[in-house]
């Protein structure tokens, strides 16, 4: 009886655009975009949520402009700043106006959270609410903005994670684009320059290489990282921040904000020693970056929760009656 041969493991090859439409190379509607605008929207319907249940320091009327001015002060430009500053400083340093350069993609989510934490600071003081209280309302929602943001960066073919073997690995064909392919045995010259998106390249090998099969043979099968923080930096902590708002709805302000900083930094840490570094990043005290800029949440986050347990107040709409 004639053995079998050994079964090899048919591992998903990345091919989706990132373009949801596209009508010309510089006329296009974006996944990564649209995950902006729709994360902006999903935040607006669970502060209007809390607002309506009295578990927010910003009424009602008041939400839609407030998020409005958040996303574009806060968390777009806190964003692009950040990512400028924390991975690629050298280059900011020496052509300031790349700041402008949105369509160049860039943005770091630890700089679009200190973003909208120091706006929602500003806005307190502006209107004479408590910014803890702000913070209660905007963390439930906005981890649902970093769910959809990580989705499109699964979606672009970016932000992967590192070789692997489980039978849910993904092969990006983007990973040519880095640095560590060459130095993990990966051959130069497989794709032209200008080559930048998963269908791109695939397009390349079947019409002047030895097709999908040629291609799969060099590309190593690593994990969905984006998957797995969209799921625990987003949906999950959402969900679980959701939940303690409306399961304690006169827990003092500032609980929930610093349980945000001090659940997303777990989230990230852990995930990221699945997820493939920066290419040319350095390590800080044997973390990634993204560890390491982590760690400073812990602190923000014991803040907001000291002050919570030593002068935070109820939230507004569930003060006992006198």
């Amino acid at each position: 009886m004639t053995a079998s041969p050994p079964m090899t493991l048919a591992y998903y090859l990345h091919d989706l655009s990132p373009h949801l439409i596209k009508i010309t190379e510089k006329i296009a509607v974006h996944w990564y975009g649209l995950s902006y605008v729709l994360g902006f929207y999903l935040t607006y319907l669970v502060m209007r949520f809390l607002a309506r249940r009295g578990l927010s320091e910003i009424k009602e009327e008041a939400v839609a402009d407030f998020i409005t001015m958040v996303s574009i002060f806060g968390l777009v430009l806190g964003g692009r700043l950040g990512y400028l500053l924390l991975y690629n400083f050298d280059e900011f340093i020496r052509a300031p106006w790349i700041f402008f350069m949105l369509n160049q993609g860039g943005m770091a989510s630890h700089g679009g959270i200190a973003g909208t934490t120091l706006f929602c600071g500003w806005y307190a003081w502006k209107h004479k609410i408590s910014w803890a209280g702000i913070g209660d309302s905007i963390v439930c929602g906005a981890p649902l903005g970093v769910f959809l943001g990580r989705i499109a960066n699964f979606i672009n073919g970016e932000l992967f994670g590192r070789v692997t073997n489980v039978p849910w690995a993904v092969k990006f064909p983007t990973e040519m684009l880095h640095e560590d392919f060459y130095r993990q045995g990966g051959q130069p010259g497989l794709i032209p320059e200008g080559l930048q998106h998963s269908p791109d390249i695939i397009a390349h090998f079947e019409k002047f290489r030895g097709g999908r099969a040629e291609l799969e043979s060099v590309l190593h099968p690593r994990h969905p990282s984006q998957l797995y923080e969209a799921l625990g930096e987003g949906l999950i902590l959402s969900a679980i921040l959701i939940f303690i708002r409306l399961r304690f709805p006169r827990l003092p302000q500032g609980i929930v904000t610093g349980l945000f900083f001090i659940l997303y930094a777990i989230a990230r840490i852990a995930l990221e020693f699945v997820r493939q570094p920066d290419s040319g990043s350095e390590m800080i005290l044997g973390l990634t970056k993204g560890q390491f800029f982590s760690t400073f949440m812990f602190i923000v986050g014991g803040l907001f929760i000291g002050y919570g347990l030593k002068w935070g107040k109820s939230p507004p709409g569930t003060a006992q009656p006198a």
